[in-house]
């Protein structure tokens, strides 16, 4: 790979979002080098994608330096579940800390625009509803929560900071609640919790009283968010939040899975977490107005295909016993 032309960097890359994010990237014939360390990627993920001429991988932890050049840097490296990023809190807030300051000083070197896959998290629990860009949220700073939380919070401060500091090309997205294929089905989410549950006819687990609310967007919306975010001619910087604003309780979300899967799964209530948002909802008025985006994807059709792909996912798991 001679020079950084039409190259891009995705950090996290082998993870849910960063697969989906490197094979659109990488079927618009972009060159692009995909760097995960394999904490909650896997390369079940991108297998399909090693068999591209266009596509390089990178075993790295983005705690450590690196040296590598593109033209755009895409940073999705961070377990996003709370069983993944509270199973080790101290690395997830270095990989949200020092990861974002290592991408920053790659970003400075080779005069690359970078994006920080930023979240919804960074609202807290939220005393503002549906979720605006101005609002500073509602977070606590020790909570079980704020090694991702507040690791977050402060990967948009750095953005910000290297931006006004050195002129960095930099772009800020918070992700709502992602959904579709290539999920973990230990993610600890509700979205693959309560599939695999109904396609097993487990109890599906709904925490607290169900009430709850989130709002969840398929990831090929999202995905068509970011990169309409990186190539915005305005270069906008954002915050922006990417997200379906078609919020539901996660007692119906439940109900509705039991239903297209015709499970025989029932409902059992257990206490809810500490710090978990009551309700979860983005006004995206911004994305539409500065990137004409707005999700596409039906729930029910994004359901199915999420459903479809664990079906088969469980399916071999059955025919390796």
């Amino acid at each position: 790979m001679s020079n950084n032309s039409n190259r891009i960097i995705v950090t996290g890359g082998a993870g849910f979002i960063g697969c989906h994010l490197c094979e659109k990237l990488l079927n618009s014939g972009a060159e692009v080098i995909c760097i995960d360390n394999f904490f909650t990627g896997t390369k079940e993920n991108i297998k399909k994608l090693q068999d591209y001429s266009n596509f390089k991988l990178i075993n790295h932890d983005i705690t450590d330096e690196i040296h590598v050049e593109g033209e755009q840097i895409y940073n999705l490296a961070c377990p996003a579940s709370p069983p993944h990023y509270q199973y080790n809190p101290v690395k997830t807030i270095k990989t949200s800390v020092i990861g974002i300051i290592n991408m920053l000083e790659v970003a400075k070197k080779c005069n690359a625009s970078i994006l920080q896959a930023s979240t919804s998290e960074i609202y807290g629990d939220p005393l503002v509803h549906p979720q605006v860009e101005q609002y500073w949220g509602n977070v606590n700073p020790i909570g079980i929560r704020s090694c991702y939380d507040e690791g977050k919070r402060c990967a948009e401060t750095l953005m910000m900071d290297y931006h006004r500091q050195y002129g960095i090309d930099t772009r800020i997205v918070r992700i709502f609640n992602t959904y579709g294929p290539n999920m973990s089905e230990n993610d600890g989410r509700v979205v693959s919790n309560f599939i695999v549950q109904a396609l097993k006819n487990e109890d599906i687990t709904v925490y607290g009283d169900g009430n709850q609310t989130r709002s969840f967007c398929y990831v090929d919306d999202l995905v068509d968010g970011l990169i309409k975010m990186m190539n915005n001619p305005q270069k906008f910087i954002g915050p922006v939040n990417l997200g379906n604003p078609q919020e539901t309780s996660i007692l119906d979300f439940a109900k509705m899975i039991i239903e297209i899967t015709n499970s025989n799964s029932k409902i059992i209530f257990k206490p809810l977490p500490m710090d978990d948002p009551r309700q979860r909802k983005p006004n995206i008025s911004l994305a539409k107005q500065e990137l004409d985006w707005s999700p596409k994807t039906d729930v029910k059709i994004g359901i199915q295909k999420t459903i479809d792909y664990f079906a088969k996912v469980l399916e071999n798991q059955y025919s390796k016993l």
